[in-house]
C-alpha cells in the first residue's frame, strides 16, 4: 500500500493556493481596469479660465453697452412726446433713436460673437478633457500589470503571460487612439491632402475587405457583397476605403459571437453612389444616432455589450465621407441591427 508523503500534499496546495492567488490579482487588476473604462462615461465637466473669462465679457458688455443704451433709448422717446413742434427737440430725439438702434445692433453682434467664443472654448475643453482621459486609461492599465510583474506579484506563468496579453491589447488600443486622432486632425486642419482622382467603387471595396479580413480573422462572418458593376466616384480609394473598413469593423465589433451577418452593397442613382453596410448586431437607440458620428461617442448599447472602444471610428468615417462632398446617415433600432449608408457623388464609368 502506497503512502503519499505528506510534505508532497502541502506543496501540491501551495501551488495551488499561489495559482488561485495569481489569479486572483490578475482578475482585480482586470476589474479595475473595467472599472474605470466606465468612469469615462461620469467624468466631472470642470469650466476652463477661457470659458469663464468670456462670461465674464459678457455680463461687463451688457452692463456697458446695453444699460446706457436703454437709459438713452427712453430719453430719444421722452424728447420726441414732448417737442410737440420743436424741430430742434424732434430732431435731437430722432438722433439719439438712431444712435441707440446703432448701439444695441452693436451689442446684438458682440453678443453672439463672445458666445461663439465661448462654445469654442468649451468644446475644445471638452475636447481636450476626453483625449486626455481616453490616454490616461489605457496607460494606468499598462502601469498597473507592469507594476504587478515588476514586483513579481504574480509567479503563474500563465498569469503572466495573461498579463502580457493585456499589456499588449492596451498598448495596440493606445496606438489606434492616437492614430485616429491624428487622421482627424489632418483632416478637419484640411492638411489632409486626398488624392483627387476617378476611382471605381469595386476598388475601394476590394481594398476595405482585405483590412477587414485583418479584423474579422479566426471568425465566422456571413459576409454577403452586391456591388452594382461600372460605379465610379471622384475621391482617394485609401482614404474611402479606410472608412469603408471602419464601417466593416464596427458591423463585426458589434454584433453577436454566434450568427454574425453583415451586408455590404452598393448602387447608384443619376447623381450619387450609395454604400451600404448593414448588420444583425445590438443596434443604435433613434435618440443617439446623431450623437455617435461626434468624438468620443458611443451608444449605449454598445457601450453595454461591453465591446471596447474609442469612439472615434464613426467621427473618422464621417470626416472622410465630408471632406468627398458625400453625406452619411444611419437607419437602426435597439437590438434590430444598424444600417449605415455612404453616399458620395457620381462620376461617368469612362473616367475611371
Amino acid at each position: 500500500m502506497t503512502r503519499s508523503h505528506p510534505d508532497a500534499k502541502m506543496s501540491h496546495k501551495t501551488g495551488e493556493s499561489a495559482s488561485a492567488a495569481d489569479t486572483n490579482v490578475t482578475e482585480s487588476l482586470l476589474v479595475g481596469d473595467k472599472g474605470r473604462r466606465s468612469d469615462r462615461m461620469t467624468a466631472v465637466k470642470i469650466r476652463s479660465p477661457t470659458i469663464i473669462f468670456l462670461q465674464r465679457a459678457r455680463m461687463v458688455f451688457m452692463l456697458t453697452a446695453l444699460i446706457p443704451t436703454v437709459l438713452m433709448t427712453v430719453i430719444g422717446v421722452v424728447l420726441l412726446a414732448t417737442g410737440g413742434s420743436k424741430s430742434a427737440a424732434v430732431v435731437g430725439g430722432i438722433l439719439v433713436l438712431a444712435f441707440c438702434a446703432t448701439a444695441l445692433a452693436g451689442y446684438v453682434l458682440g453678443t453672439i460673437l463672445v458666445s461663439r467664443g465661448a462654445s469654442l472654448a468649451a468644446v475644445q475643453n471638452e475636447f481636450l478633457s476626453a483625449v486626455s482621459h481616453e490616454l490616461r486609461t489605457p496607460l494606468t492599465s499598462i502601469r498597473l500589470f507592469i507594476d504587478t510583474l515588476r514586483e513579481d506579484r504574480v509567479n503563474d506563468p500563465v498569469e503572466k503571460q495573461r498579463c502580457l496579453t493585456v499589456i499588449h491589447q492596451e498598448l495596440a488600443r493606445l496606438d489606434g487612439l492616437v492614430g485616429k486622432l491624428l487622421t482627424l486632425s489632418r483632416i478637419e486642419s484640411r492638411h489632409a491632402a486626398f488624392d483627387r482622382r476617378p476611382v471605381a467603387v469595386a476598388d475601394i471595396v476590394k481594398e476595405a475587405l482585405v483590412a477587414f479580413e485583418a479584423i474579422r480573422f479566426g471568425t465566422e462572418v456571413d459576409l454577403r457583397v452586391a456591388l452594382e458593376p461600372g460605379l465610379v466616384v471622384n475621391g482617394d480609394q485609401s482614404a474611402l476605403a479606410q472608412a469603408l473598413a471602419n464601417l466593416l469593423g464596427n458591423a463585426w465589433k458589434y454584433t453577436p459571437p454566434q450568427g454574425k451577418r453583415i451586408e455590404l452593397l452598393a448602387t447608384a442613382d443619376a447623381t450619387d453612389v450609395s454604400i451600404v453596410v448593414a448588420d444583425n448586431g445590438v443596434g443604435i437607440p433613434g435618440s443617439e444616432q446623431k450623437a455617435i458620428f461626434k468624438k468620443f461617442q458611443r451608444g449605449s448599447a454598445a457601450i453595454n455589450s461591453g465591446s471596447t472602444g474609442t469612439g472615434l471610428g464613426l467621427a473618422v468615417v464621417r470626416a472622410i465621407v465630408t471632406a468627398h462632398q458625400g453625406k452619411i446617415d444611419v437607419r437602426s433600432e435597439e437590438n434590430r441591427g444598424a444600417r449605415f449608408r455612404i453616399l458620395l457623388p457620381r462620376q461617368p464609368a469612362e473616367a475611371a
